[in-house]
């Protein structure tokens, strides 16, 4: 069980803001030859925000607990560089916390105060990324993300190494967050890259060695910024498509 001031989607422990993404058939997805979201190498769109912002959200509706009081601003970003623009235009002392699924995820009933941003079902990008030409090298996966749902992308898509992820109820942004793992294999052992975004919307991308990483514990080295994830890259070996699907059935059967 988490409170709503822990990780579950995606804060680092160092962040001063509080924080916490199946496809079926043609599941085969958009490959992306750059792994790197376009607008990230010009800069953020000047438009007005494109996302979805409720007043006294009932935070009941968005946990596993189905408990929790209303939250004073809920916002559900259009994609990552609409939560850019609107992180830019928060004043300096307001509270942020941001959620995934919400996976035992415990809020107060006397509700959450300052802005809830919830990631899953917003940002859902999900693609192969490539190494060589004509090569898939791994996931590219954002922080609402769904992790059982990187599992299942890989498979589909001929790549080994991420079944474990289908045993962890929550999504891409916790799992980067707590190094959540299962069946003797954890996130960031196939991590190469992150996008992480900090309180004033500034994005970066970073590398394992920008973390110190522990079991069930991720946080960015000293001196550095606070920081939340926003996107990964995970690389995965290409294998039997079809096994990997049979050991996700396994595995999950392991946990009923």
């Amino acid at each position: 069980m988490s409170r709503m001031d822990d990780t579950e989607a995606g804060r680092l422990p160092l962040c001063k803001r509080g924080i916490e993404g199946d496809l079926a058939g043609r599941e085969l997805a958009a490959t992306v030859k750059s792994p790197l979201p376009p607008f990230f190498k010009g800069g953020m769109p000047l438009s007005g925000l494109r996302g979805v912002l409720r007043r006294d959200e009932p935070m009941s509706e968005h946990t596993s607990w189905r408990v929790g009081g209303p939250a004073e601003r809920f916002y559900i970003p259009a994609d990552i560089a609409d939560l850019s623009q609107f992180l830019q235009g928060l004043a300096a002392d307001e509270p942020v916390h941001f959620i995934g699924l919400g996976s035992n995820l415990l809020v107060r009933d006397g509700g959450v105060r300052g802005t809830v941003v919830v990631l899953h079902g917003a940002l859902n990008q999900l693609a192969l990324w490539h190494g060589e030409p004509g090569e898939a090298a791994g996931v590219y996966a954002e922080a609402g993300v769904a992790s059982p749902k990187v599992a299942r992308f890989a498979a589909l898509n001929g790549l080994e190494g991420a079944e474990f992820l289908a045993g962890i109820p929550g999504t891409v942004g916790g799992a980067l967050a707590m190094n959540a793992g299962c069946y003797g294999a954890e996130t960031w052992q196939h991590v190469t890259e992150v996008l992480t975004i900090d309180s004033f919307g500034e994005l970066r991308r970073r590398t394992p060695q920008d973390f110190g990483i522990g079991y069930r514990h991720v946080a960015l080295k000293a001196g550095m910024s606070s920081e939340w994830f926003v996107a990964a890259w995970f690389a995965f070996k290409h294998g039997d498509g079809e096994a990997s699907r049979q050991k996700i059935k396994d595995l999950l059967e392991k946990r009923s």
